[in-house]
């Protein structure tokens, strides 16, 4: 894991400082809510529907064990929906933001009922609060720069945090590390002034194996880092992908760019955008509509744009071997403790012959560019509790794990679970017994039940539905392990709002929720993909009609299966039905699906 020097750990100490002044002039009523809106959304606060929420960095998703306890702690100390709730309650309806419930949920709705505070783990690999006071909010900034950590661009129209492969370093499809690379780049976008108010938010994600397991597509800008012909190493750039109201994946800028040259490029690329990209409407704002509307012109000026830097600025940012070096100093395999073994032969035997642990070893373990080592996914998926979602209780006992079985170092995965890179082949019978005790065994990982969702209308302010019980519901229709297995890898991501915090778009299945007159609704996608070998290439999915109630949405997605199951050829997999069979027929299977008997509503629906 990278390693704060002094000037890190001062940059952000003093930013929580900073922050700490700002909230109590703000509190004390010398800075009204407009003024203190950009301050604090440059540390990662916004204002939800019913509370804060703070936005937790996470460059590319590494954690440490110590990491992961002050989390819990947070989790535990600070994120508590009572007394969120009641602080907002004392706000009148003119200091409400402008993000209000009133202006964009004119229907009532009630607030969750929760007992406890929980972390969220996020598609980008960040970590999420919604329970956290704003009085509250300085101590927790103070407690999170205690272990390296902050909001720091994870909101507003800069760049956001750098993403990559959760088995970065340990992948034996990998060409080269981009750890290293993602962290230099972090370290060049961390407040770069030429760049703090771009047309939109701005979106990095590199990869550095054969198999994408980023989305990097689906990034305002992707890299892949490949060897030439001369074997030179070097990335491939696109610009272009992304989400929302109109889904595109990035297209090829550059098919090979010299490794040192990635800042001096990424510059032009940015300087592009901040200088053509639209500032008069939200919704065009963003990068991708820059390039499909302008691509041959934009390539050509980025490449303009990088002949002076390079060239006749004499390449401010180019990264030195020396450099290089340095970085990757923080990124080598961590010194392995001894495995943790299960010292009891039957119980070790009985445990090794079990099923589930059978079908654990095949869905949630990887293997490892160490033939010695594995990478272990720890499962946030489970029953009475919001995909990604994981309590104080858990965090702790997952730092646990982490010390224990993993050299003190893991992952927050693209699918919002956690997972171990360095864990020895001898200890998983011992890990999985322990992972059970915890709830976070079950063997589903890339299955239906390991969906994606996000927060959704629960708490977000933006949203139109509520994620988190359709989530429930479908989860508690398909919980038969064998029958899961049986149908095989599913991406369902489901997302409350077009915004696509849940990636719906990438979804094999995919859910959004719509508002029709007040009423929650979902459009239902087909056919999407993130970008994986087992997908192929990235692409978004196709609606296959008018939206459906949420009575209907589990008939939909039954009669989609169903269908699968009775017409896939043997070990055809549903993304590979959905190629050969067409689009249409799934789409008139599930329009059928509305004349079904409805089911009876989920709970809190």
């Amino acid at each position: 894991m990278y390693q704060y020097t002094p000037f890190d750990r001062q940059f952000v100490h003093a930013r929580a400082d900073q922050f700490r002044d700002q909230l109590e002039r703000h509190l004390s009523g010398s800075l009204s809510d407009e003024e203190f809106r950009p301050l604090r959304l440059q540390n990662g606060w916004y204002v939800q529907r019913y509370a804060p929420m703070l936005r937790v960095a996470v460059p590319y998703g590494e954690l440490s064990s110590q990491q992961l306890r002050v989390l819990a702690t947070i989790a535990r100390q600070y994120d508590r929906p009572e007394a969120a709730l009641f602080e907002s309650a004392q706000k009148t309806q003119n200091q409400i933001d402008a993000h209000s419930l009133v202006k964009h949920h004119p229907r009532p709705v009630k607030a969750p009922s929760l007992t406890q505070g929980y972390a969220h783990f996020t598609t980008r690999q960040n970590v999420q609060y919604n329970w956290i006071p704003l009085s509250e909010a300085a101590n927790v900034m103070d407690l999170l720069a205690s272990v390296d950590m902050h909001g720091i661009q994870t909101s507003g129209n800069c760049i956001r945090n750098i993403t990559s492969d959760e088995l970065a370093g340990v992948a034996p499809d990998e060409i080269a590390d981009p750890r290293p690379f993602g962290e230099i780049l972090r370290q060049w976008s961390t407040l770069h002034p030429e760049f703090a108010f771009l047309p939109r938010k701005f979106k990095i994600a590199i990869s550095g194996a054969k198999e994408d397991r980023a989305a990097t597509a689906w990034h305002d800008v992707g890299l892949f880092l490949e060897k030439n012909a001369q074997g030179e190493l070097g990335f491939q750039v696109l610009v272009g992908g992304g989400m929302g109201r109109t889904p595109i994946t990035g297209v090829v800028i550059r098919e090979f760019l010299p490794w040192s040259q990635i800042i001096n490029y990424l510059e032009a690329v940015v300087r592009v955008y901040n200088r053509w990209g639209r500032r008069d409407n939200i919704y065009k704002a963003r990068i991708k509509i820059l390039v499909k509307a302008e691509r041959a012109k934009f390539t050509q000026e980025v490449e303009e744009e990088f002949i002076r830097i390079a060239h006749d600025d004499a390449g401010p940012h180019t990264v030195t071997q020396a450099e290089l070096e340095r970085v990757s100093r923080c990124f080598v395999a961590p010194a392995l403790q001894a495995p943790v073994l299960i010292e009891d032969a039957d119980q070790r035997q009985a445990i090794t012959q079990d099923k589930a642990y059978q079908r654990w070893l095949h869905q949630n373990v990887a293997l490892h560019k160490n033939p010695a080592l594995r990478a272990v996914t720890l499962s946030f998926k489970r029953l009475g509790q919001a995909p990604g979602d994981a309590t104080p209780e858990q965090l702790e006992r997952s730092a646990d794990l982490v010390e224990r079985f993993s050299s003190g170092e893991a992952r927050v995965t693209h699918s919002q679970n956690l997972l171990l890179p360095w864990v020895h082949l001898e200890s998983l019978p011992a890990l999985y017994l322990q992972a059970q005790a915890l709830g976070l065994a079950q063997g589903n990982i890339g299955l239906l039940s390991d969906m994606i969702a996000c927060p959704g209308g629960d708490y977000c302010a933006l949203a139109n539905a509520r994620s988190i019980p359709l989530a429930a519901h479908i989860s508690e229709r398909y919980q038969d392990l064998d029958e899961l297995e049986d149908l095989g890898p599913i991406d369902l991501h489901i997302s409350g709002c077009i915004n696509s915090c849940g990636h719906h778009h990438s979804g094999h299945i995919g859910i959004l929720g719509v508002d029709k007159d007040g009423q929650e609704w979902y459009q239902v996608t087909l056919g999407g993909s993130d970008g994986s070998d087992l997908s192929g290439e990235a692409s978004p999915g196709r609606v296959v009609g008018p939206s459906f109630s949420v009575h209907e949405v589990l008939d939909v997605i039954e009669a989609i299966l169903n269908f699968y199951v009775s017409h896939r050829t043997a070990g055809e997999h549903l993304i590979d039905a959905f190629k050969r069979i067409g689009f249409d027929a799934f789409k008139e299977v599930a329009n059928q699906a509305r004349l079904a008997p409805l089911p009876a509503s989920p709970a809190g629906a």
